[in-house]
């Protein structure tokens, strides 16, 4: 037991980082972990100065999935079904935040730990990152969003071979798949997701949370459904300040500075 807090909050010009915080168990996540988990989720999704997030865990390791043998909290959060509403939510919460999410993956990142990270917008990964969709090995089938995120990710095969095989595989198979979006080495990785959502965080806010939500509900659209939602996400977009502002920097030869975006016409 530790007096550590479980879930460490950071804050750096408009990124927000989250780092999974039990090092000792390489950060499986207790219930008092979804619970934080889910509340920082809550707190971002209505904070309009967070333009960024970061999702990482601390020491060597990103996650190991839920951690099934955690005894800790339980007197607090003893109801199973309170519990896995709690982590539902939370994935939701991850998936769907109106703000660009990047996570960063060291060591491991297995079952509920990897469908964390898939749920972020963007992924980077060491080379020597091990993942596994690792549920079948515990004879449970796949949760926290996997069925839904492999398939949309690598296609319906490739995730059944993940799910129902539970293979370990490295960062580089991981990128060849279309799970990672970079392979940095660990000695740069820091700085390279440093840089990428200091990066998002100085982009126009609107314009980002419209072209992710566009591309979120993308699959499940048609072109006609498609093209008629960029249409109208176009028309909030020219309307709103952050057009003037990426056109007087253009004009003028400078980078934008956006403002925070106003709660009241965001979509």
């Amino acid at each position: 037991m530790t007096d550590e807090p479980v879930l460490l909050i950071g804050n750096t010009g408009g990124v927000r980082t989250l780092t999974l915080n039990r090092p000792h168990r390489k950060n499986a996540i207790s219930t008092p972990l979804w619970h934080a988990l889910r509340a920082a989720l809550l707190d971002i999704a209505s904070d309009p100065t967070v333009r960024a997030v970061v999702l990482t865990g601390a020491g060597e390791s990103f996650s190991a999935g839920a951690d099934i043998a955690a005894t800790e909290g339980m007197d607090e959060f003893p109801d199973p079904a309170e519990e896995l509403h709690t982590i539902n939510e939370t994935v939701r919460l991850l998936h769907e935040l109106p703000v660009p999410t990047v996570a960063k993956v060291r060591g491991v990142a297995v079952g509920a730990g990897w469908n964390l990270a898939l749920a972020c917008d963007l992924v980077v990964s060491t080379p020597q990152t091990r993942f596994c969709q690792i549920f079948a090995r515990r004879a449970l089938s796949v949760d926290t969003g996997g069925s839904w995120l492999l398939p949309r990710l690598v296609g319906l095969q490739q995730a059944k071979r993940l799910a129902l095989l539970t293979e370990m595989i490295s960062g580089e198979q991981a990128e060849e798949l279309g799970l990672v979006t970079w392979l940095r080495p660990v000695e740069t990785i820091d700085e390279f997701v440093d840089e990428t959502a200091a990066t998002l965080a100085a982009g126009p806010p609107l314009a980002l949370r419209q072209t992710k939500n566009l591309l979120n509900a993308g699959s499940d659209r048609t072109l006609s459904e498609a093209l008629d939602a960029e249409a109208q996400a176009a028309g909030v977009n020219l309307t709103g300040a952050d057009v003037l502002e990426a056109f007087a920097a253009y004009a003028e030869k400078r980078a934008p500075v956006y403002a925070v975006l106003d709660q009241q016409v965001a979509p």
